[in-house]
């Protein structure tokens, strides 16, 4: 996690109001060494170095590594403005007037359905935990493989995941401002963007409600 949010949000008082239980990497495993390795790298301020996959790694457990960082991330993030996103105010997902989410999950909610916003969250961050707690998909131990369809599903994931900046930017940017964590959330989204176009990991239409500022962020850093 970047350095300055990783701080913000302990020292907020807000930090202990995540969306959902935070998902710790276990200490002395392999892959923690690989997130501190990026937290030591997200130091630097080279947003697009850091993401890269380190010499000689694994490019899925460094897909996993970062995918349950940006959860943790995104989970806080969410967490300190949930009061402003509420049935009433976000009686559906979107991101702005063009683009709206329909919940499915394929197992429990097989036909994609209409919902409120923080419904809509709570089902994706519901479903996004299970998935790294599956360890047939995520394994947290040393020689244990990564299934085939791992690529897919984390895919899936970041894609999602996705939908909850494109809704906090859209929605509640005003209440961010108003809490002045807009330089924390601005630099929680270019650490996702970089890694998700490092590794080509979430289709370019999908990013569409979010492509100027995308573009916007890209440019900064060329």
């Amino acid at each position: 996690m970047n350095l300055a949010l990783c701080s913000f949000l302990r020292s907020s008082n807000r930090s202990n109001k995540t969306f959902k239980p935070k998902k710790n990497i276990p200490e002395g495993s392999h892959q923690y060494e690989l997130l501190k390795h990026a937290e030591a790298t997200l130091g630097s301020g080279n947003l697009r170095q850091a993401v890269m996959l380190p010499e000689g790694e694994d490019l899925n457990e460094w897909i996993a590594v970062n995918t349950v960082d940006f959860f943790n991330q995104i989970n806080m993030l969410y967490g300190t403005i949930t009061e402003f996103c509420t049935e009433t105010s976000c009686s559906v997902m979107s991101a702005g007037p063009r683009y709206e989410y329909h919940w499915a999950d394929g197992t429990n909610i097989k036909k994609p359905i209409k919902c409120s916003a923080p419904k809509y969250i709570d089902y994706l961050m519901t479903w996004v935990q299970d998935q790294l707690d599956d360890e047939t998909l995520f394994p947290s131990k040393i020689g244990v493989p990564f299934p085939k369809n791992f690529m897919s599903v984390a895919k899936t994931i970041l894609k999602r995941l996705f939908r909850v900046y494109a809704h906090i930017y859209h929605q509640h940017f005003d209440s961010v401002m108003q809490l002045q964590e807009e330089a924390h959330l601005n630099t929680s989204f270019k650490h996702f963007i970089f890694f998700v176009q490092e590794f080509n990991l979430i289709d370019r239409r999908e990013l569409a409600p979010l492509q100027d500022l995308i573009e916007k962020l890209g440019s900064k850093d060329r």
